[in-house]
């Protein structure tokens, strides 16, 4: 092929990358909330460290990265994101043998990364071009890999930094991700935002790899403090999940309730439930 060939092809390939134009509004809706009602099911509560999501600037795309310490973090980002960001489309990166594999994820909005330097190209490519709409969010486990969330360091892998490099325009929002077990049977979701980073620091991909780092250890040890503390009122409710250990001691405990005229608490430890 010749180089002027070789330009030819470049600018042939379609303009909206494959993400953009498979996902489904109204799909990406839907699963949203089959992955909130079985976070409801599974855990006791889904909650956010105070004070929340921190103030974001207008008018610019967003990507938010965390930690990948379980199974659960996808849904644990789309039930997130109707919440947080009802305005805004929201996308992510998943291995390409998981999307051919599970196909539909391409209608709510996950694209296919492909291992080897080929993979990373094409993972630059579309995420600047979801990049380009300020409605956009992008989310992704920056570890790459399930990891214990106290391990240290967090070695993150190198995509989200030359994403940045080449994204100045972007806001970047550190996630910390937990599931403790408090004193109830089922256990906790808990998350916390750091704050945001701005992609018109101007930084080359080795600073950004060293900040972004820095940026999400500092989550990953407050939300670490607040999870040993084990006080919901240190905590904004997201969803509020199952309560109680049920069965026969459930059973008792409801019997026990009406026996004494108190109003019936299902959570095993008392000050678990509600509300802060």
């Amino acid at each position: 092929m010749t180089a002027r060939a070789g330009v030819l092809a470049r600018a042939a390939r379609p303009p909206v990358p494959l993400p953009v134009a498979r996902r489904s509004p109204a799909l990406a809706w839907f699963f949203s909330g089959v992955m909130a009602r079985a976070m409801r099911r599974s855990f006791r509560a889904v909650r956010l460290l105070a004070p929340g999501l921190p103030p974001l600037p207008p008018g610019r795309p967003l990507v938010i990265y965390s930690n990948h310490p379980s199974w659960w973090d996808p849904a644990f980002y789309m039930a997130l994101h109707p919440r947080l960001f009802p305005g805004r489309e929201g996308y992510g990166p998943i291995e390409a043998a998981q999307l051919r594999r599970y196909r539909f994820f391409a209608r709510v909005g996950l694209w296919g990364v492909e291992e080897g330097r080929a993979g990373a190209a094409s993972f630059l490519r579309t995420a600047e071009a979801i990049l380009q709409d300020p409605a956009r969010v992008i989310w992704m486990t920056a570890q790459g890999r399930f990891a214990d969330p106290r391990e240290r360091p967090l070695r993150l892998r190198a995509g989200l930094s030359h994403l940045l490099a080449r994204a100045p325009h972007a806001i970047v929002l550190p996630l910390a991700l937990e599931y403790p077990f408090w004193g109830e049977r089922r256990p906790e979701a808990l998350a916390h935002f750091g704050p945001p980073l701005d992609g018109a620091e101007g930084l080359g991909a080795a600073a950004w790899a060293a900040r972004l780092e820095e940026a999400l250890t500092e989550a990953c040890d407050r939300l670490a403090a607040a999870s040993a503390a084990r006080d919901p009122s240190a905590f904004v409710t997201i969803l509020d999940g199952r309560r109680g250990v049920g069965g026969p001691y459930g059973l008792w405990q409801r019997l026990l309730a009406l026996l004494t005229g108190r109003r019936h608490d299902p959570d095993h430890v008392s000050g678990q439930g509600g509300r802060p």
